[in-house]
């Protein structure tokens, strides 16, 4: 019986790849072989073939018989090109430099087709990943360090003894005559009271938090942050909204928005709000993804 050149099947379930091996016909498929030659992944894009082309191109010459999947392979990667030229060199219609340079460069050429594919396959996927997750903002740049506030290294010179006898000169006048200046300290705080009337109206905008939205039934993180960036925060934002402006929202998000069904959004918000929990949770449980079920058989 011949000797073959076929795929042995490794991995697990709907995750194959296969070793080329060179085995007696009469062996298992996955049994003992005589050698591996290289592997096959399908599962990449494209798929992925390392093979040791001397040793396939000197069993193809000792006489063993491909499968029609490796004979495939082996014309893939240039073994049975290189056959060809060695039959051209027998019949002396070319030399075996000529051969041997034919064959290199028809592999050279190959090889930058696949690698080229592979960036192209690369680059699709993280286009892809891009316009589904995002682009991540840049990090903010740090401070840059301001040196200026070093330059009090000049004190030193301040605590120099002749100054103080400089200030004890006007202490007889100039206090008799700023006293009377110090006696206007009414205004001081008629100055304090104007910036506390701002800061007790901004502390209710402090108070406000977002309310977690995903609480609602048919509402994701992804939709409870689309629905943030909107301006709708709370519950009470919610029940306020039009369905038709929910519905705009998710269609300009992209389609994959556009499958869900905000009408019962703001009567669940709605109840949220006032604290019905218990009657809010039991609509639920009659809900199928924030939609009534009814209307979802109807549809």
């Amino acid at each position: 019986m011949p000797v073959k050149i076929r795929l042995q099947r490794k991995g697990r379930k709907k995750k194959p790849f296969y070793h080329i091996v060179v085995a007696d016909s009469r062996s298992k498929r996955d049994g003992r072989y005589i050698e591996r030659l290289g592997f096959y992944n399908p599962m990449t894009k494209p798929a992925t073939i390392e093979i040791n082309r001397e040793s396939a191109y000197d069993w193809i010459m000792k006489g063993a018989q491909p499968t029609d999947t490796a004979r495939a392979i082996l014309r893939f990667k240039g073994v049975y090109y290189r056959k060809h030229l060695m039959r051209g060199v027998q019949k002396g219609a070319m030399s075996q430099e000529d051969a041997d340079r034919l064959w290199q460069e028809w592999v050279d050429a190959k090889e930058a087709k696949v690698a080229a594919r592979f960036e192209e396959s690369a680059k699709e996927k993280s286009d892809w990943w891009a316009k589904i997750s995002g682009v991540a903002p840049p990090p903010p740049a740090p401070p840059a360090p301001e040196p200026v506030e070093e330059a009090p290294a000049e004190e030193p010179a301040a605590e120099a003894t002749p100054e103080p006898p400089a200030a004890e000169e006007p202490v007889a006048e100039a206090p008799a005559e700023e006293k009377p200046a110090e006696e206007p300290v009414v205004e001081a705080p008629a100055k304090e009271e104007a910036p506390a009337e701002p800061m007790a109206a901004a502390a209710p905008e402090a108070e406000v938090k977002p309310d977690d939205l995903k609480k609602i039934e048919g509402i994701g993180p992804k939709i409870a942050e689309l629905l943030n960036n909107a301006g709708i925060m709370t519950f009470q934002n919610l029940a306020d909204a039009e369905v038709e402006k929910l519905k705009g929202i998710l269609t300009e998000a992209g389609s994959r928005y556009q499958m869900h069904d905000p009408t019962t959004w703001p009567e669940q918000s709605k109840m949220a709000a006032e604290g019905k929990w218990d009657e809010l949770k039991k609509w639920q449980d009659e809900l199928d993804g924030g939609k009534v079920a009814d209307e979802k058989k109807e549809d």
